[in-house]
């Protein structure tokens, strides 16, 4: 049986405005992600996912309910320290998260804050860079470098941390579709040649198709829990949601409408063409 990374029990987050009123953004969230997993948590805008990411490494606290970060829970002070060293957070814009003129020095900021010994980091450093593909740009400004480049950075400079999972709230929500398809790519093979544990945050259909687990929120809850298969074989209720799905999902259903024999569970694009060449 699978380690249990994360573990929500019954969380509910309520955030307080300055005249007092509550806004429940979740409510009464059960979850458990396994060491080594990749899930991405799908919702529309409101649905409660970025605030569930924040409370993967203590940037949130539950108003109701526990969060453990293996084991750990996040309410404990004496272990945030401990959460925080096991649990990256990669944000939105990048541009937030560059903060030195050289990208070595960007990466090697984490590790520093640690204390870690000056050849470790550079070793570290170049590892990092090496797995999203970034080695090239070691002594390159960050403000010249693309936005999807930018990301990867940032993706570096989580893992030269060296924590074990790696929590990405909509990493591409500001970036072009090669920044986006650079972006996955890193954190897929992060999650393959790694297996660090992967939440991925997004409104991407086809980015979260590469997920082994899709959760989808809505209004703070958790609705379905899945896998890309199973979760996409429903277009009607994810439509319902306020969702859209892959587009091989959606000719394929469109095509069976129109009578031609094809499995209900084709999401991607491969799996399409592969049925239609029969």
């Amino acid at each position: 049986m699978t380690e249990k990374f994360f573990e929500l029990d019954h969380v509910t987050h309520v955030y307080q405005s300055s005249d007092g009123e509550g806004h429940e953004a979740l409510h009464g969230v059960t979850l458990s992600i396994g060491t080594g997993e990749f899930v991405a948590v799908l919702g529309a805008n409101g649905s409660g996912k970025s605030t569930l990411a924040r409370h993967l490494n203590a940037l949130l606290l539950p108003t109701e309910g526990r969060c453990l970060v293996r084991g750990w829970d996040t309410k404990d002070e004496t272990r945030r320290w401990d959460i925080r060293q096991e649990v990256s957070m990669v944000f939105q814009n990048p541009d937030n998260q560059l903060i030195a003129a050289v990208v070595a020095d960007d990466v090697a900021f984490g590790p520093e804050n640690l204390g870690i010994p000056p050849a470790e980091i550079r070793r570290r450093v170049k590892d990092a860079l090496a797995l999203v593909g970034m080695e090239h740009y070691a002594q390159a400004a960050p403000h010249f470098l693309s936005g999807g480049q930018k990301q990867r950075i940032a993706i570096a400079g989580a893992i030269a941390m060296q924590t074990h999972a790696l929590v990405l709230d909509e990493p591409t929500a500001m970036l072009d579709p090669r920044g986006r398809v650079e972006v996955l790519h890193a954190v897929e093979k992060l999650h393959e040649e790694q297996r660090m544990t992967i939440v991925y945050i997004t409104h991407f259909m086809e980015e979260a198709i590469a997920a082994d687990r899709i959760v989808l929120m809505d209004v703070g809850q958790i609705v379905m829990d899945a896998t890309p298969h199973e979760i996409f074989s429903q277009p009607e209720r994810v439509r319902a949601l306020r969702l859209d799905v892959p587009l091989a999902a959606d000719l394929a259903a469109r095509l069976r409408c129109g009578g031609m024999d094809l499995p209900q569970d084709i999401v991607t694009d491969e799996e399409l063409l592969h049925c239609l060449s029969r």
